[in-house]
């Protein structure tokens, strides 16, 4: 079961390294916003968008596995239908390289089997819930 308690959301938004799946170069749609704030918040973003080379002033990359450093937590902004993939990609990364901690779904992105099986990995999900909205209810000063 993803976590809903606030301790477990608080734990997952104390992870830093952040690769965000579906990073939008556009300005004004959440995909971008909310990890310009994360980004303005002290954390270390690290976008993955296969048809940008920077977005939020890093480098984009194609997919996880381009991913240079070390990733904490894999935020999503793609549809509900792309999660399944999306965690195996995780499960695969977390495998091989050992990092990858948790999987964070962003609100109204869900897909219960495919969080069951990150689960099974060990990697901590959260699903349906907007991190920005979380960081500042739980983390803000």
């Amino acid at each position: 079961m993803p976590v809903t308690d606030d301790d477990a959301i608080r734990d997952v938004l104390g992870l830093n390294s952040i690769a965000v799946v579906g990073c939008s170069t556009t300005a004004g749609k959440a995909a971008h916003e909310i990890p310009a704030y994360l980004q303005q918040h002290g954390y270390e973003i690290h976008p993955v968008n296969p048809y940008a080379d920077t977005v939020l002033g890093e480098s984009a990359v194609d997919s996880l596995e381009e991913v240079e450093a070390d990733i904490d937590l894999v935020n999503v902004f793609r549809p509900s239908e792309e999660v399944a993939g999306i965690v195996d990609e995780t499960r695969s990364r977390h495998d091989t390289d050992g990092d990858i901690e948790a999987i964070w779904l962003q609100l109204g992105i869900t897909d219960d089997d495919a969080l069951a099986d990150a689960e099974a990995a060990g990697l901590t999900t959260v699903q349906d819930r907007c991190m920005k909205v979380e960081h500042q209810r739980l983390m803000a000063d």
